[in-house]
């Protein structure tokens, strides 16, 4: 099997991933395939599809293929055939930290990864690199300036790899949370630099530094969203959720702006933003937050927001929310806005960690109408534990990516598929 898959390997497509989450025209299935691998600890943090492969990242150690009881040693970053989900073996980068976010490169035979981590393959990488999407191999020429703190997510604009985390200086260069590097060289790139400042404080002092918990870009690549503890941007008012316009000469602040995410949600919380995602048509984006119920909140609720002109006081189209529960990851798919965390309920505005009137039980995965915002019949039903903390669509369908092990009453472990009807 091993020397099967690496001439698979070999044949890697020359077209990337895409930027967006893929557009369906209706919800997935709820049966998952059979075929998926087992993560058998930690949890996986980000999933991305590059030709018929796929690359699942987290925290793991130990991995093993759908049907076999051999265990494989293969730590926080794997590849899959995106068909038969078998792992390929021949894929072997070592990765000493954690691995939060990956990127398609733009020659479809390599990719991005950011973490924690702090060398790949034994060779000095904070927090970033690029390596072949064939062998893990770091990719020659592609060196980055140190961040000195984790990256939580990616994404590739032209010849820019805009990066989002709680780093505060980038090669000794202050440029908290966000910034980019040269796709090419690795560089740090200077055009993006917007300057969040502001860390929130609530009222029993709890704080944390700077960061970007989460970030997407439009599909035309001319949007950028990002959600994480800051109060400005830029020198101007935006709490925990802003919008910047990108051009090939840099990043601007649009004046597109919110204050419902600036009220407190838990004391212990000083941000509670944990999601976004634009949808595939690029005119509108969904959101997800943790928190506790607080009435006249977005706490521990999915909304969705429509760009429109860029002009303040925004409100969300709709909100939808869990009652108490964290929702921790969206993916947009046009039929469908899916949502995961270790939620218990949707369509729970009145629930105070209880089922309120008209709540729905949609245990640690479920999904929404994006015009009425109300819960879809949907619901294969999903173990808790600390949540889903990612999702992402394709053409076939959608990955689950949590630190549990049951979906749909099945046995699959931190990995699951559910595919298009």
């Amino acid at each position: 099997m091993a020397a099967t898959l690496a001439v698979a390997g070999a044949a890697l497509p020359g077209s990337p991933a895409l930027a967006v989450n893929a557009s369906h025209t209706t919800v997935v299935g709820t049966n998952p395939v059979d075929w998926t691998p087992h993560a058998l600890d930690g949890t996986v943090h980000r999933i991305l599809q590059i030709g018929n492969r796929v690359y699942v990242a987290g925290t793991f150690t130990k991995v093993r293929n759908a049907g076999q009881s051999a265990q494989l040693a293969m730590p926080r970053l794997v590849a899959l055939d995106a068909t038969t989900g078998r792992i390929d073996t021949t894929f072997r980068p070592q990765v000493n930290g954690a691995v939060k976010a990956l990127a398609a490169a733009p020659d479809g035979r390599s990719l991005y990864i950011g973490g924690a981590f702090t060398t790949v393959n034994g060779t000095a990488a904070s927090r970033l690199a690029r390596i072949d999407a064939a062998t893990g191999a770091r990719v020659a020429g592609f060196t980055t300036p140190a961040l000195n703190n984790q990256v939580n997510d990616v994404r590739l604009v032209g010849n820019r790899l805009i990066v989002g985390g709680a780093f505060q200086t980038v090669g000794g260069v202050t440029r908290r949370a966000l910034a980019a590097v040269n796709a090419t060289t690795g560089a740090a790139d200077a055009s993006v630099n917007l300057n969040l400042a502001g860390p929130r404080k609530t009222t029993s002092g709890a704080t944390a530094p700077v960061k970007v918990e989460a970030l997407d870009v439009s599909a035309d690549g001319t949007r950028l969203v990002f959600a994480g503890n800051f109060s400005t941007v830029a020198g101007v008012a935006r709490h925990q959720l802003a919008v910047a316009n990108l051009s090939g000469a840099g990043a601007t602040l649009s004046g597109w702006a919110t204050d419902r995410y600036q009220p407190q949600c838990a004391r212990s919380m000083p941000s509670y933003l944990r999601g976004v995602d634009i949808s595939p048509d690029g005119t509108w984006f969904a959101v997800v937050t943790t928190g506790a119920a607080f009435p006249g909140t977005l706490c521990d609720a999915a909304a969705r927001f429509e760009f429109g002109t860029a002009t303040g006081g925004k409100q969300p189209t709709w909100a939808n929310y869990t009652g108490g529960d964290t929702l921790l990851s969206v993916a947009v798919t046009g039929a469908a806005v899916y949502v995961g965390g270790h939620q218990r309920w949707l369509d729970n505005p009145q629930g105070r960690n209880s089922a309120g009137p008209g709540a729905v039980s949609r245990p640690g995965i479920g999904a929404i109408h994006p015009t009425t915002g109300k819960a879809l019949p949907w619901n294969p039903t999903k173990d808790r534990g600390v949540g889903t903390g990612e999702l992402y669509a394709t053409d076939r369908g959608l990955w689950v990516g949590s630190d549990t092990v049951t979906v749909a009453g099945e046995y699959h472990a931190r990995l699951a598929f559910l595919p298009l009807p």
